[in-house]
């Protein structure tokens, strides 16, 4: 079971998985079209079994990472990689193994999660406060910051329902990056709005990555896993099947040093 831990003032924050796995059963699955569905969600390979089919996501992962790692993910569509990431960030708890987190972690995964259309775009930033730990005072005090770095003007006092979809993604990264985490966790770096926004929100996240203890990347652009990242490891059916540097990584993967070819 994955055990999260606040990092303490004098604890260094800390990723460590010893086996962990991560299995997803499905008891009725009703076709082919589900599994492949399930497993473009979190990759891995499945097995079938008399009652059923389960998607194995993650195999036996040991990795430790330490303050200072600047950690690639490697791997394919479906090698494992979101499920990985949604370990670190103690979305999923392994239904085998251990996974131990200690340090305040900010994911930027699924950046609209917990975010309820018919509240507030005020009300939204002290529940996502709320949900990642915050008291509601807080929580409260992110509101100008969040707000201004949003450019939602009075729409900040509206229901979030009468958002564009723009909108919602300025308040959903806005509340997304307000404080700086002991452990930050990227599925791609993420661009949001227009070339303007777009601009700040890269300058928000490099900023964020600097101050950020521990950091894990997936990308399939080998320019910015050498530009962000000191150590790799690729994934394959939900195993880790190389661990080094970024560069050895690429290369087992396929990439040359010179190359900066899509992975």
């Amino acid at each position: 079971m994955a055990r999260k831990k606040l990092a303490k003032s004098n604890v260094l924050p800390s990723i460590d998985l010893v086996n962990a796995s991560v299995d997803f059963p499905i008891y009725n699955a009703r076709g082919r079209s589900i599994r492949s569905a399930l497993l473009q969600r979190v990759g891995g390979a499945v097995s079938t079994e008399a009652d059923g089919v389960t998607v194995n996501a993650l195999r036996d992962v040991t990795l430790s990472l330490r303050s200072g790692d600047r950690l690639a993910l490697v791997g394919h569509n479906g090698a494992g990689k979101s499920t990985l990431l949604r370990v670190f960030s103690g979305a999923y708890e392994p239904s085998g193994g251990s996974a131990e987190i200690v340090g305040k972690v900010a994911s930027l995964l699924d950046i609209t999660m917990g975010m309820d259309p018919e509240l507030t775009g005020a009300e939204n930033i002290i529940l996502r406060g709320v949900f990642g730990g915050m008291t509601i005072e807080e929580a409260r005090r992110f509101i100008p910051d969040v707000a201004a770095f949003s450019e939602l003007g009075d729409y900040v006092n509206l229901p979030m329902r009468t958002y564009s979809s723009g909108m919602t993604l300025r308040l959903a990264f806005a509340i997304s990056t307000a404080s700086t985490p002991d452990i930050l966790l990227l599925d791609e770096l993420i661009s949001v709005g227009d070339s303007a926004f777009a601009h700040k929100a890269r300058e928000r996240i490099e900023a964020m990555m600097d101050r950020a203890r521990i950091l894990v990347l997936a990308s399939h652009d080998p320019k910015t896993l050498r530009k962000y990242c000191n150590r790799a490891v690729m994934l394959s059916e939900g195993r880790i099947v190389a661990d080094g540097t970024v560069e050895d990584v690429l290369r087992a993967y396929g990439v040359e040093a010179d190359e900066d070819a899509t992975l």
